[in-house]
């Protein structure tokens, strides 16, 4: 085999690409491992405010969207939390559960970054990076790969390099357009883990920006009890990030602003402080700028108890499904990911290889698999990453 000849190309050397390479080195292949940017992992190193959110214990498929639902269920049962957990003890690294399951790096993600690249490096994957890939070709059974000024080629080449999402990190549709190139289709990409704008009568809220409350948002089906942020172009926070994912253009997002009110809490409030005014009682439950501007906008001037039952029932019913009419999210620049990619009924949920082009393999974000918040995609990197990487 001549030095630029191997078994395996991996393009990506992100998240799911090193976890591939390093499973298919294992194994005695011989991988080169290819990214455009002058280091590997620069996503994992920003991620999870640089403490690497690595995985989520309670990783499941339906915690993935995807065209194809039960795509994703064959790669995250042969490859669980559990398992990249035993690697990153394997290697010594602190770790903490921090809510809802996320685990994160005491130190930093850095500590993650290293352990693949050592895993990489001990099952000989050869990593080159900081040049573009002008041009990829099959013929005879081969994949060659044009990289800077070089040519290598392999009977294998892997689609790693994510998807559109936090372009200043280098990101693009690459992998789209080398799907597209091998007759593959790709589901329509949108930005996901977005923060969402607000326009017309919302504009109002925006002077809130800063102000945060714990609720329960909504969009389509899909719910989430978590904080909402407000901001200057419109809102964010964990729970509206969860529920961009599934948001489309045109459709509301409802707001429960508390969620652990119980119903009727006005009436009983009216019942039993009848002097108090709405304005009060919201500031008991909400922060102060967000309590006044929502009771601006509900118009019960005056005491609790001048008011009737059914304004009150009103107002309550408003306050626990507030309704949001977003005019757009904040692009593909503030994504943490993307929705959609590289259409699952082109690809084998076993091994993640195209059914139509022997030994073309994509794995991790360029697939329209998502995750929520909190360590899941990066499990779909591990695991569709290790599914490809046992079989090239």
């Amino acid at each position: 085999m001549s030095t630029n000849e191997f078994d395996a190309i991996v393009l990506g050397a992100g998240a799911a690409g090193l976890m591939c390479a390093a499973v298919a080195g294992a194994r005695g292949r011989r991988v080169l491992l290819l990214d455009h940017a002058d280091a590997v992992g620069k996503k994992i190193l920003i991620s999870g405010g640089g403490r690497c959110n690595f995985t989520n214990v309670n990783s499941a498929p339906d915690r993935f969207i995807s065209a194809n639902p039960h795509f994703s269920k064959s790669a995250l049962a042969r490859y669980t939390p559990a398992d990249f957990i035993a690697l990153v003890e394997r290697h010594g690294i602190a770790y903490h559960e921090k809510t809802l399951g996320q685990l994160f790096c005491d130190g930093s993600a850095k500590q993650i970054v290293a352990m693949l690249l050592e895993e990489a490096a001990k099952a000989g994957v050869e990593v080159r990076t900081g040049q573009p890939v002008s041009d990829v070709t099959h013929a005879d059974g081969k994949f060659t790969v044009r990289f800077g000024d070089q040519s290598f080629t392999a009977a294998a080449l892997v689609i790693a390099t994510g998807g559109p999402s936090i372009p200043k990190m280098g990101a693009t549709g690459f992998a789209y357009d080398l799907a597209r190139q091998f007759g593959l289709k790709v589901v329509e990409p949108r930005p996901a883990l977005v923060p969402l704008t607000l326009g017309g009568d919302d504009v109002l809220f925006r002077e809130l920006s800063g102000i945060a409350a714990p609720v329960e948002a909504r969009a389509g089906k899909a719910a989430f009890r978590e904080a909402a942020l407000f901001t200057h172009r419109g809102l964010s926070g964990p729970a509206i990030l969860q529920v961009s994912s599934y948001w489309r253009h045109g459709e509301p997002v409802t707001i429960d602003l508390l969620p652990d009110a119980p119903q009727g809490w006005l009436h009983d409030a009216k019942r039993t402080r009848p002097r108090i005014t709405l304005r009060a009682a919201l500031g008991a439950l909400l922060p102060d700028r967000l309590a006044e501007t929502l009771a601006e906008r509900l118009a019960l001037p005056g005491e609790l108890g001048a008011q009737t039952d059914r304004k009150l029932a009103d107002a309550e019913a408003q306050l626990a499904g507030w309704i949001f009419r977003p005019n757009g999210t904040e692009g593909f620049a503030k994504a943490e990911v993307t929705v959609g990619g590289i259409s699952t009924a082109n690809l084998s949920s076993q091994t993640m290889m195209a059914k139509t082009v022997p030994n073309l393999y994509a794995v991790g974000e360029a697939v329209d698999v998502t995750g929520w918040l909190g360590g899941y995609n990066f499990q779909w990197a591990w695991a569709s990453g290790h599914a490809a990487g046992q079989v090239i």
